[in-house]
């Protein structure tokens, strides 16, 4: 799992837990109707915005960004200088012997092996990183859902804790349960929001950011090679989509950086 991101979560579940012991027993922040409105009513309007197969697929998603290692672009670089630098020497063949992990990268070169025109080969994979977008930002939206609708379920359920509460003014053994509605939802719809959903849909985003840069030079890369650039060229091609305070870097740093 990202590391920031398993430490993040961590961290806010100890500090949240420790501050409910130092007060009171966990039991007292536990409610059936309060997890029933906020957890139950969030998952309702949510399948509402979306279809079903997108809602779970997100989960999908999300699991794969927080598990799934990102390579960097200066190991990216590297590894394309030193195939180009092959491919001169002798000739596209030569790719089949080539270890290379990244599946994307793997498939660019299996077109490049297959001898298809170039211009198809870049519309595959563009197309592919389409919709490897497109299924983040579904993703994406689907958590700012939760995030959005979540804390609004927790004040539906303040409300209905209030309501019950005055109906039975009468009645003091019923004003602690109804309070108890009337606060906790408040409390789990905003836990929901800011310590889970909009998180994800956050590092989704940043996530989906690191693999198009990557996917976009993969596919500059196996444009170039197609083309026979000569490497050195491509080499500076491939750093013009880095950061400028990262262009400097040598090809060495970037490999040294992916080992």
């Amino acid at each position: 799992m990202d590391l920031a991101t398993l430490v993040g979560l961590v961290g806010l579940i100890g500090i949240i837990s420790a501050s409910i012991l130092m007060g009171a027993s966990l039991s007292t922040f536990i409610d059936v109707p309060s997890l029933l409105i906020v957890f139950g009513g969030t998952g309702m309007a949510v399948l509402m915005r979306f279809r079903v197969g997108q809602a779970f697929g997100s989960f999908k998603v999300a699991a794969k960004s927080f598990t799934s290692k990102i390579d960097k672009p200066e190991a990216i670089i590297a590894k394309a200088v030193e195939l180009a630098t092959i491919v001169r020497r002798e000739g596209l063949l030569a790719l089949e012997n080539q270890q290379v992990e990244n599946p994307f990268f793997q498939k660019g070169l299996r077109l490049c092996v297959d001898g298809l025109e170039p211009d198809f080969v870049r519309k595959v994979l563009e197309q592919d990183m389409e919709q490897n977008i497109e299924r983040h930002v579904i993703g994406q939206k689907i958590f700012k859902a939760v995030g959005d609708v979540a804390p609004a379920m927790g004040m539906i359920g303040t409300l209905i804790g209030l309501v019950q509460m005055l109906a039975k003014m009468d009645d003091p053994k019923a004003i602690g349960p109804a309070m108890a509605v009337a606060l906790l939802t408040t409390l789990y719809g905003a836990m929901i929001a800011h310590m889970w959903a909009l998180p994800i849909a956050d590092k989704l985003a940043a996530r989906t950011k690191e693999e198009t840069v990557n996917k976009a030079l993969i596919i500059e890369t196996v444009g170039s090679i197609q083309e026979g650039r000569n490497p050195r060229v491509m080499e500076e091609l491939l750093k013009s989509y880095l950061p400028t305070s990262r262009q400097s870097e040598s090809v060495a740093d970037g490999a040294a950086a992916g080992a």
